[in-house]
């Protein structure tokens, strides 16, 4: 365990991010934590440890803020060796209830800022020639439910975009990972992570049963917070994380179905699928007389 990484994560004032920075103080990395709220989290993280520990006040859809704190980073600590894109927050309802704002607001969040922060960071690790970039997903992104559509599409961007991150950065050494959860107890059910839009337009019942069902399983979600954290912090030491991670068992089961359900897809319409080129014989052939 290399204690002297630098690490930056963004959303630290509750749920992973929280658990995430208060295990890492607690064994004894530099932590750079950007939130809305520096005095509670101080307060809250000041017991474990103050010399390792930058809260940061940072606008995370200012480009300007960022580079501000990437550079206080660096003054403090001198390098950052992983970035956690943890920022974000959920949003629950039909696409038809949803107004533009809530759209740009979810996605300035959940997506531009992941990609405002890593491309402010990515100067300080190429120069490094090393550095773990730490995306939090969700299974969402990938199996979607009822009532999740623009939550999902924001974490489906995280998944599509630190894949090809991924091949842009390997000539590097930057290791790039996106972590796809499952339910956790993170308090993200909770009012202050949730923007609920109560479903009135009748027939979407789909909707209305997943809406309750999930509100109705706040504080019992099978996931641990913990040893979220602590997954975290080994997958920082392993010389070969995995790209996709997805967390809890209901993720991998949910995962599990859709590949299966896809690969059975892809071979049914094979033969659609190819058959939308050119037939190669057809290219350059001279017209028959």
């Amino acid at each position: 365990m290399n204690i002297e990484k630098v690490w930056y994560v963004t959303g630290a004032s509750q749920g992973f991010g929280l658990s995430l920075v208060k295990k890492l103080l607690t064994r004894g990395y530099h932590v750079a934590a950007t939130t809305r709220h520096v005095q509670s989290l101080t307060d809250t993280l000041a017991m474990i440890d103050t010399k390792r520990f930058l809260p940061m006040n940072v606008d995370l859809n200012n480009p300007a803020s960022i580079g501000k704190s990437i550079q206080q980073t660096l003054s403090e600590f001198g390098h950052i060796d992983v970035l956690v894109n943890n920022a974000g927050y959920g949003m629950t309802g039909t696409l038809e209830e949803t107004s533009d704002q809530d759209i740009e607001n979810i996605f300035a969040i959940n997506t531009m800022a992941a990609i405002y922060v890593t491309r402010a960071v990515l100067p300080v690790m190429r120069s490094q020639q090393s550095g773990h970039i730490i995306n939090m997903g969700s299974v969402a992104g990938f199996v979607g439910a009822p009532s999740w559509s623009v939550y999902s599409a924001t974490k489906a961007a995280i998944a599509a975009f630190s894949e090809v991150l991924a091949l842009d950065l390997k000539d590097f050494g930057i290791k790039v990972t996106v972590v796809e959860p499952s339910g956790f107890r993170t308090g993200f059910l909770s009012s202050n992570s949730l923007v609920y839009k109560e479903t009135r337009i009748q027939g979407y019942g789909a909707v209305k049963n997943t809406q309750e069902r999930y509100l109705a399983n706040n504080g019992s979600q099978p996931g641990d917070p913990d040893k979220a954290a602590g997954i975290l912090i080994d997958l920082s030491e392993m010389p070969k994380p995995p790209l996709h991670l997805f967390l809890g068992e209901d993720a991998y089961n949910r995962a599990s179905e859709k590949m299966a359900g896809m690969r059975k897809e892809l071979e049914e319409w094979k033969a659609v699928s190819i058959s939308a080129d050119f037939i190669e014989q057809e290219i350059g052939m001279p017209a028959t007389q």
